[in-house]
């Protein structure tokens, strides 16, 4: 049985549906599926499959955001009421309403502050919590950044065969050079992630980059792609968020400024005040680069897969922010401020 037959058999349709290849990203492919009388996005998952406590805490959050104004593809069961099914091949089905979606342009004059106060929506309906939705202690993938010997070099110079391994597998590679001068700077970016505070945790998307936040129907602002849903302070996502969008190739310091106002006039409760507000960004994005490579010269690792990581390390190198302009982020922002912002930093307005 091939996917769509999978698919037709779970969620009852007929042999007429019109299927067309949709959006790539990390963890899945998007197919766009015609019934005739609906339009579905169907979500292939690679790999493991989101824990059932995850699709949960989901359903229960995206149902609360979406009662606080944000507008999201609604979640649809099998015909068995499962949200989560699985194909003979191995990966996992999930589907969705399909919205005729388009990429933000970030320029557009209101962009920045419409950007903020959607944050600030999130955070205001976000429950407060302390473990992943399946009960386990907050991923380390959000505040603690590859280990020194994960890129080849060890703490005392020497590394293990699998990290020997990655260095020469780099070593010819057209982004290996590249690398190399990051690492340069790596120890002194890492310094700045620590864990969050448990107090301060509350449910976030966590991957709310340009690919996941789109322009629907009219202009108005869509989520996508919650399959990262769990515990992070909220000026964390917003500093990741404020170098997602606005920095590429460098700081893009007045926006950045304009969507934090946003975020504050709409009443977010995060703020960004010191280096360690920085702690999400670095540690997921070196993660999420040391993941790319490995994918990238792993032989057996299928030949799309290793495309895709081939290109997605080329965008992480390029943007990977650089620690002097963390520190004038930070400085930009308390520059940004007005008295309004100060009391509501207080808790006075």
């Amino acid at each position: 049985m091939d996917l769509m037959a999978c698919a037709r058999a779970a969620f009852g349709w007929d042999d007429g549906v019109v299927v067309s290849e949709g959006r790539r990203g990390a963890l899945g492919q998007v197919w766009r599926v015609e019934t005739g009388t609906a339009s579905y996005a169907l979500k292939e998952i690679f790999g493991e499959p989101p824990a059932e406590a995850l699709v949960a805490a989901e359903l229960a959050f995206t149902g609360r955001a979406a009662a606080h104004g944000v507008r999201l593809p609604a979640s649809h069961p099998s015909r068995d009421g499962r949200h989560l099914v699985e194909t003979p091949g191995g990966t996992w089905l999930r589907l969705y309403d399909w919205i005729d979606l388009s990429p933000l342009d970030p320029a557009a004059p209101a962009s920045p502050e419409d950007l903020g106060a959607l944050f600030a929506r999130l955070h205001r309906c976000a429950p407060a919590v302390t473990t992943e939705p399946d009960g386990q202690a907050p991923d380390p993938w959000y505040h603690r950044p590859p280990a020194a010997g994960a890129w080849g070099r060890g703490e005392a110079g020497e590394a293990g065969a699998a990290e020997r391994a990655l260095a020469l597998s780099t070593a010819d590679v057209p982004w290996g050079d590249r690398l190399r001068e990051l690492l340069a700077v790596v120890p002194e970016l890492s310094a700045v992630a620590v864990p969050p505070e448990p107090a301060a945790l509350i449910l976030c998307h966590r991957d709310l980059h340009p690919e996941n936040v789109l322009a629907g129907p009219g202009g108005a602002l869509v989520v996508v792609d919650w399959d990262r849903l769990g515990p992070a302070e909220p000026g964390r996502e917003l500093a990741m968020a404020l170098f997602d969008w606005f920095c590429d190739p460098a700081p893009d310091l007045d926006a950045m400024r304009r969507m934090y106002r946003g975020y504050l006039r709409e009443g977010g409760p995060g703020r960004i005040a010191g280096p360690a507000d920085f702690s999400m960004l670095v540690a997921s994005r070196l993660n999420f680069l040391l993941l790319q490579t490995r994918i990238a010269i792993d032989p057996d690792a299928e030949p799309r897969h290793r495309a895709w990581a081939e290109r997605e390390i080329d965008e992480a190198l390029r943007i990977m922010p650089a620690p002097a302009q963390l520190a004038a982020v930070l400085e930009a922002l308390e520059q940004g401020r007005g008295p309004a912002d100060d009391r509501r930093a207080r808790g006075l307005a």
